[in-house]
């Protein structure tokens, strides 16, 4: 018991002791520039070209997917209904979803440009 105690206290000090270490091994870095660089500006135009292309995508999937449970739905027994009817629901949830996160995508872009 007594051993215990004095391993956890060595543990607990040096556990303790190391963002210290840490701390005094790190070096400050400052960067410039990098928002003129090749890799920024590409970067964000690609994600802000990919945002612009799932606006126009997942309204177009998110009908031609509601179309086809339409289809399936009129094909199909009393029993089949409730659960056509569900991924009808989750069809329009995730288009609403997708619209939404590209146009905050596209928000956040459009600030660092």
């Amino acid at each position: 018991m007594k051993l215990k105690r004095i391993m956890s206290r060595k543990i607990k000090g040096v556990i303790s002791a190391i963002p210290m270490l840490v701390a005094g091994m790190t070096t400050k870095v400052f960067a410039a520039g990098i928002s003129g660089s090749k890799i920024a500006t590409g970067t964000t135009k690609l994600i802000s070209d990919a945002t612009s292309w799932l606006l126009v995508l997942a309204p177009s999937v998110s009908v031609l997917l509601i179309i086809y449970y339409l289809i399936r739905k009129g094909m199909s027994d009393e029993m089949e209904h409730k659960k056509w009817n569900s991924r009808i629901v989750v069809t329009i949830v995730s288009c609403i979803g997708a619209v939404v996160a590209s146009v905050l995508i596209n928000v956040l872009v459009g600030y660092y440009q």
